[in-house]
């Protein structure tokens, strides 16, 4: 098994608050949203795969496998996780884990992914996520993909929030800290000027 993860970036949503179509290829500091989180996840893990529904061309530019969530009707974040779970179980099979990241997050930090491992292992539990400032972030996790039947199951069963399935299957929290918060998300055009203020520093 590789221990290096396979990485689901998950651009699925609808951004209603930023005014719709895709949050990744908002562009800023000239380049897509997205552009920033690759450049700072790659050198972390191993195969990369973009959840996303619709017309997968739009990301044709990127070269990366767009998976569409497996269960209908737009269910949030858990379903884009689930669908990078059945994909790495079919395309990278020797791979044991995926780290999940939101598109929005552009100064995510050089050592997610080893610190995740770190507090997963030492709390010995299944899963860890990230958290800053007094904050967890459910959606930047490290995942086992061993856990997909369970996931899809407990999603069949209704449920929707990270939160609530991961506190009964036994999650840790990875600490992180600096300036910026290096879990800044541009949910609205408000927070995308924010982050290119903060880029400009």
């Amino acid at each position: 098994m590789s221990n290096l993860p396979a990485a689901v970036l998950l651009a699925g949503g609808l951004a209603r608050r930023m005014g719709g179509g895709d949050k990744a290829l908002r562009p800023l500091a000239g380049r897509p949203l997205l552009d920033h989180v690759l450049d700072a996840i790659r050198p972390q893990v191993g195969p990369i795969v973009l959840n996303a529904n619709g017309d997968p061309a739009r990301f044709a530019a990127y070269a990366l496998p767009v998976v569409a969530d497996t269960m209908e009707g737009h269910p949030g974040p858990l379903a884009g996780i689930l669908a990078g779970m059945r994909w790495a179980a079919i395309h990278a099979p020797d791979v044991a884990d995926i780290v999940s990241l939101p598109t929005d997050t552009p100064f995510l930090p050089p050592d997610l992914v080893a610190r995740l491992q770190t507090a997963r292992a030492a709390a010995g539990v299944p899963l860890a996520c990230a958290a800053s400032r007094g904050w967890t972030h459910p959606v930047i996790a490290l995942w086992p993909v061993a856990l997909a039947d369970t996931l899809e199951a407990a999603m069949r069963a209704g449920m929707r929030k990270i939160d609530a399935w991961t506190a009964g299957i036994g999650i840790a929290h990875a600490e992180f800290s600096g300036e910026p918060d290096p879990f800044f998300n541009a949910n609205t055009q408000e927070e995308l000027a924010e982050a290119e203020r903060l880029l400009a520093h």
